[in-house]
């Protein structure tokens, strides 16, 4: 029997949601300034697969990777941790 690899899993926030079965998702990230020493937020945008289109944008969501679904997507959501207000 084989074993799966590890997949990568992130959570970020909801952007957009136009098209159809696609959203596109922005994952914040805070790296440490190698001179000063100041911390930076860093941004970025991964378009996922949504199969039921039921993720509106504000939504905190998490996704994870998967097999090229087309010449952008390469990750689908996992699931819809809250909602926006």
């Amino acid at each position: 029997m084989e074993t799966r690899k590890l997949r990568k899993e992130k959570t970020g926030i909801v952007v957009s949601n136009k098209m159809d079965k696609s959203i596109v998702v922005v994952v914040q990230r805070q790296i440490k300034h190698p001179i000063y020493g100041k911390f930076i937020k860093k941004t970025s945008s991964f378009m996922a697969h949504d199969e039921k289109n039921e993720s509106n944008i504000g939504d905190s969501v998490i996704i994870t990777e998967t097999r090229p679904l087309s010449k952008n997507k390469c990750w689908r959501l996992v699931e819809i941790i809250e909602r926006a207000k």
